[in-house]
This record gives C-alpha cells, sequence and structure tokens, in this order.
C-alpha cells in the first residue's frame, strides 16, 4: 500500500497495552491485590462481574505477544508495570519474581528489536496504599519514588525513556471523584487532591529518573473542547472544563503553576494538598517528552443543574465507536496546534501514546478501526505540516483485553482474542498497520 501519511523519517511507530488489562496471574509470584482486583470483586462495579484474574493470560504469553508485535515492524512498545508485581504492599520489601518477570519481557522484545516505552503507573495502585488513603494520602507520592528508583536501578541499562503516569485526569476523576474505575470513591471535585498528589510523584519520580541519566514523560488523556454554541455561558463552560481535563495537567507540568479552578469552586490550594515548594518539585524536573492518549474531542454548555460548572453534551451527526465516542480525526489535529500555541517553548516533543476505539466484534472486515486510525493518522501528519514537533505514535491496542468497568465487552485490539481459549487472531487493522509501517520505512529510506 502506498504511504499515505507524510510524517518524518525516524517516526517512531508502536503499540500500547496496560498490565492490569493484559497480565492476569494476580495471584502468582507474589504479585500483591491492587485496587482493581478489590473493584472487580464488588458486585456490580465491573460489567457482567468480569475481572482481570486472567484477563489475556500476558504473563505467561507475552512470546506470542512479542511474535505479533515483531511481525507489525513496530519501532517501540508502550506497557505499563505492575506496581504490586513488584513491591507487594507498595513500599519495602522487593519480590524477585516480580522484577525477573519485566526483565525477560525487556530482553525479549530488545531481542526483537523493540524499544520498550514503560509507564510506571496505569491505575493499579497497590490495595496496601489505598487503605492508607491512596492517591488522597500525600505519602503516596513518595512510595511511587521509592517504587520509580527500583525499576530505573534494576531496568534502566536498557530502557531510555519512561512514562510515569497514565492518564491522571481519568483516574482521579472515575476512580475517585465518580466511583465507576477503582477505588470507586465518590467525592465529586473533592477529589482533587488525587490529582495533585499524583502530580508530586511524577516530580518525585522524574527527579528519580533524571538522576540516573534517563528520559521522563507524562502521558495524559488531552480533549479539545467545544462550547455547544457561542453563547457566553456555554464559553465559560468549555473554559471550565478545559482547566480541568486539560490545564489542571499540564500547566503545573510545563509552566510550574496551576490554572484558574475558582469556576469550579476549587480553593487555590486544592482542599489544602498543595504545600509550599510543590509547584516546583512538578515542575523543576522538565520533561522530556508530553505523551498525549487521544479518543474524541469534548463539547460543553452551560450546566442546567445550579451545583455543577459545565454539561457533557453529544457531538451530533458524527460517527460514534462501539463506546459511544464521537469520531473527529481532526480534532486531534486542532488539539495539538492549540498545545503548540499555548505553550510555546515550553512543550516538550510529542508523542501520541494511545489512539484507537472499540469495534463491535460482528464489524467485518474492522473497516470502522482501520477509517478511524487513518483518519487520525491523517490529522497526525497535518498537525507535523503545521510545525507541530510529533515524534511517534502508539496505537491502542495490540490486544483486545480487559476495558476496566466494562469488562471485555468493548474490543480495541488489532488482534483478536478469544478469551476463553487465549487464541489471537490479527483482524484487518493489524495487517493494514503492518502495511503502512512497512511502506513508511520504504519511502523515509528512499
Amino acid at each position: 500500500m502506498p504511504d499515505r501519511f507524510d510524517l518524518p523519517a525516524g517516526f517512531r511507530w508502536g503499540v500500547a497495552t496496560a498490565a492490569y488489562q493484559i497480565e492476569g496471574a494476580v495471584d502468582e509470584d507474589g504479585r500483591g491485590p491492587s485496587v482493581w482486583d478489590t473493584f472487580c470483586a464488588r458486585p456490580g462495579a465491573v460489567r457482567d462481574g468480569h475481572t482481570g484474574a486472567v484477563a489475556c493470560d500476558h504473563y505467561h504469553r507475552y512470546p506470542e505477544d512479542i511474535a505479533l508485535m515483531k511481525d507489525l515492524g513496530l519501532d517501540g512498545y508502550r506497557f505499563s508495570i505492575a506496581w504490586p508485581r513488584v513491591l507487594p504492599t507498595g513500599s519495602g520489601r522487593v519480590n524477585p519474581a516480580g522484577l525477573a518477570f519485566y526483565d525477560r519481557l525487556i530482553d525479549a522484545l530488545l531481542e526483537a528489536g523493540i524499544t520498550p516505552l514503560p509507564t510506571l503507573f496505569h491505575w493499579d495502585l497497590p490495595q496496601a496504599l489505598e487503605d492508607n488513603g491512596g492517591w488522597l494520602n500525600r505519602d503516596t507520592a513518595y512510595r511511587f519514588a521509592e517504587y520509580a528508583a527500583v525499576m530505573a536501578d534494576r531496568l534502566g541499562d536498557r530502557i531510555p525513556a519512561w512514562i510515569t503516569l497514565n492518564e491522571p485526569f481519568v483516574h482521579t476523576v472515575f476512580g475517585y471523584a465518580l466511583g465507576t474505575h477503582a477505588p470507586g470513591r465518590t467525592l465529586m471535585f473533592e477529589a482533587l487532591p488525587a490529582a495533585h498528589h499524583q502530580l508530586l510523584a511524577h516530580g518525585l519520580a522524574a527527579s528519580v529518573l533524571h538522576e540516573r541519566g534517563l528520559e521522563v514523560m507524562l502521558s495524559n488523556n488531552l480533549t479539545p473542547v467545544r462550547p455547544a454554541t457561542p453563547s457566553p455561558e456555554d464559553a465559560a463552560a468549555a473554559r471550565a472544563y478545559d482547566a480541568l481535563h486539560n490545564r489542571l495537567f499540564t500547566d503545573p507540568v510545563l509552566l510550574g503553576r496551576y490554572p484558574d479552578l475558582s469556576a469550579l469552586g476549587v480553593p487555590d490550594d486544592i482542599y489544602g494538598a498543595i504545600h509550599p515548594g510543590d509547584t516546583d518539585l512538578i515542575h523543576a524536573p522538565g520533561l522530556d517528552g508530553l505523551g498525549i492518549n487521544f479518543y474524541n474531542p469534548t463539547r460543553v454548555a452551560a450546566p442546567t443543574d445550579p451545583g455543577l460548572p459545565f454539561d457533557l453534551v453529544d457531538i451530533p451527526d458524527v460517527p460514534h465507536t462501539a463506546f459511544g465516542w464521537p469520531v473527529v480525526p481532526d480534532a486531534l489535529r486542532q488539539l495539538l496546534v492549540s498545545l503548540k500555541e499555548l505553550y510555546g517553548k515550553a512543550l516538550p516533543p510529542i508523542t501520541i501514546t494511545e489512539n484507537g476505539c472499540s469495534v463491535e466484534e460482528s464489524t467485518t472486515p474492522d473497516q470502522p478501526r482501520i477509517d478511524f486510525l487513518a483518519g487520525h493518522l491523517d490529522a497526525l501528519a497535518a498537525a507535523v505540516a503545521e510545525g507541530v514537533d510529533v515524534r511517534g505514535y502508539y496505537t491502542w491496542s495490540l490486544i483486545d483485553n480487559f476495558e476496566w468497568a466494562e469488562g471485555y465487552h468493548q474490543r480495541f485490539g488489532l488482534v483478536h482474542v478469544d478469551f476463553e481459549t487465549q487464541k489471537r487472531t490479527p483482524k484487518a487493522s493489524y495487517d493494514w498497520y503492518r502495511d503502512l509501517i512497512a511502506a513508511h520505512r520504504v519511502r523515509s529510506s528512499r
């Protein structure tokens, strides 16, 4: 196939996964319980009572999954490390068997010519830390830095770049504000100390990683925010939502300050969570790259409930994924260009660390996923043409997996997984992505 996307030579192609969504083996080799183990055991918390206890059995089948990656011709693989597999109680005693698994995984990736890109935290907090308050407890940030040091000392000789956190916005809102994800708390805006403590954890861990000569990234789910109408009320609601979803997690890291959250009714000290010097700890280490997970734009209207600062409303007249998310590929270009305009020289090189869609299993031959990926890569190439420095693209996901509160009902994979037999079957999008990567390499070598 022709390479239709004008992306620079050296552009990195990858796929992404997360530990709790694929590894399984939750009771093996000394792994401690995580908040997701606990949440999945709660009646009604996860659709149909599904759990990640087995997931895709990647813990045992990783050689097969790496063979699929090698066949794709990938440059990189973004995965997450299960904190409770390495430090079963979140701190203190290190689990040698857990570290040994990641040793095996990384050596196998390198042997296949694939660069590992690990994420230290993708939502599976050790339950012992949650029992002490989780991300509402400032001490968790310091335990995270301790964990980062353990991983860097063991694996840093083979892994040049690390992602600290995945989607602190989603984890804060779904896990601590709305309760639809683990740990299932329903604190609304009083959940925001969990956001600050995650950012503090990022800053502390970034210093640990930089001290060891390693590069540091942070990945968040970002979305361009559109007012539902041109009215001043809708515009104000959109600004409030943008501050919460986007700027709360980029301004402190890139600019060393929090955005104005007064429209949300949030005090400047985020309910006492911010201590003197915290923003320096978050900002000072700097970022070597910004990871962006992109799925859809957000349309916002003035609130109908006077107790809320905004309403989220659907985007009409566009396709939607099986998850019900609107498909607007050019919104990715808009997001990337707006970040360049907003942050200027403070914006580090960008990597798209997640982008993909859920497609109904009965859909043949996977054309909606191919159209989704192609449209977003077109938008990415357009942003690059407008001067945005984007270095790589990691699609979500390599394989169908445990999709959090949806259990096994949403399929994002390039590879189909039969969760009864664990048989892997590449989809049409897998072949399309493999051919795209090969064509880009041919063009880049000319």
